[in-house]
């Protein structure tokens, strides 16, 4: 990939951010094209990097510290290590800022300002500086100065009101979903609206501050379902598998695995009804509209679908629907996912060279961005190990090997 072909080949970007939603919002940058430059921590680096169940096995014993949060979040990235509470790593904040096109960072509220690091601090230095704050409940407010966890918002922002098993059922109530939604959507949309505040920086020169929230997302992504409460201020009930859009959708059982069906407009469910050779479920006045497909019939419809699916195997249904020109996809485990041909197809595990594991790679996962005609997302680099790149970024901004060797003598680096 050549630099001319990376939207943002020439954006720099500060990365002070840590744990997972900022930082995907930096990575989406790097993927881009920016030279992302990754301030963390002497020592101990950022506070993703032990998080998760699975770390990068590094070679000849050396510790990657980079654990399954870390590796999916801070790809193409260099990382430094920067005491900023000190003035000596204040000073190098300040001289990255000045060639710097963005900044972003995750700290509690006003924490940056004590260090004169603060929108308004470096935006003398730097006018067209974009500075981006992402913390739990934004910048102001009664709880803005409370720390904010994904999994607190799904509660909060009524993600987890809509899922879970339906009420009157084992197993009901409020159910959290396993990825981190919440931090990973937050991430995108930081990446959103700092290639906006770029547009808007062509166009007037002025960079600008933004503050994101994971409460915000988490109430946004609701989505439709919040849509629907706003409109007819009637909380929707939680579906379990079932689609909340029109029905029947949920996963159906065959005899030997299980396949999610959406068949929800008239014809899917007509076509649905002729497959199993029981055309009158169309007519039929439990199942005659949507609304009851996917509401009060929806469980019924359900259960006589199973009976039919489960005469035959995955394979034979998923054939016959997809011959039918019916919505449906087989179920996977984690490990059946990187075995469907559709994406070994479009080449979503991205194995990547890293110098520092000792398999020699790592595998990653695929930005989706990557299928761009002229511009796509690109893997350039492995996570970083902690400060890996210190004496390269810090003599590209004019630091001579017997300074950086002081800073690292006073623990500054």
């Amino acid at each position: 990939m050549t630099p001319n072909k990376s939207a943002l080949s020439g954006i720099r970007v500060i990365d002070m951010s840590r744990v997972f939603a900022a930082p995907v919002g930096a990575q989406i940058l790097g993927d881009l094209g920016a030279d992302v430059i990754k301030i963390e921590r002497p020592g101990v680096g950022d506070d993703g990097r032990g998080y998760g169940t699975a770390w990068v096995e590094g070679k000849d014993g050396i510790e990657t510290r980079q654990s399954s949060f870390f590796t999916v979040s801070n790809r193409n990235k260099r990382s430094i290590t920067l005491n900023h509470s000190k003035p000596e790593g204040q000073e190098v904040i300040r001289k990255l800022v000045e060639t710097a096109d963005v900044l972003i960072e995750n700290y509690k509220v006003g924490n940056l300002a004590k260090y004169g690091l603060d929108y308004e601090s470096l935006k003398a230095i730097n006018p067209r500086l974009i500075y981006c704050s992402v913390t739990g409940y934004g910048q102001d407010g009664p709880l803005a100065a409370l720390p904010g966890y994904d999994g607190l918002f799904q509660a909060t922002g009524g993600m987890m009101a809509v899922t879970g098993i339906p009420d009157g059922l084992p197993g009901a109530g409020p159910l959290k979903a396993g990825p981190s939604l919440v931090d990973f959507i937050t991430g995108h949309n930081t990446a959103l609206a700092i290639l906006g505040a770029l547009m808007y920086r062509n166009q007037t020169g002025e960079g600008q501050y933004i503050d994101i929230a994971l409460l915000d997302t988490s109430v946004a992504m609701v989505s439709h379902i919040m849509q629907d409460y706003l409109i007819s201020g009637i909380p929707p009930q939680r579906l379990g598998n079932g689609g909340n859009g029109g029905g029947p959708a949920d996963l159906i059982y065959c005899s030997d695995g299980i396949i999610y069906l959406t068949a929800g407009t008239d014809e899917h469910y007509r076509l649905l009804t002729v497959l199993m050779g029981q055309p009158e479920l169309f007519t039929d006045p439990r199942f005659d509209s949507n609304f009851k497909r996917a509401k009060s019939g929806r469980a019924e419809l359900i259960e006589i679908i199973n009976a039919w699916s489960r005469q035959y195997t995955s394979a034979e249904v998923q054939k016959m629907l997809d011959e039918t020109g019916i919505p449906a996809a087989k179920y996977n485990e984690l490990a059946d996912v990187w075995e469907d041909q559709q994406v070994q197809h479009r080449g979503l595990r991205a194995r990547t060279p890293h110098a520092w594991a000792k398999a020699g790679h790592v595998d990653l996962i695929e930005s989706p961005l990557a299928r761009m005609s002229a511009s796509p997302a690109t893997i350039r680099r492995a996570p970083p190990i902690l400060g890996e790149h210190n004496d390269e970024v810090l003599g590209e901004i004019g630091y001579t090997a017997e300074r950086i060797a002081e800073l690292k003598d006073l623990k500054i680096i």
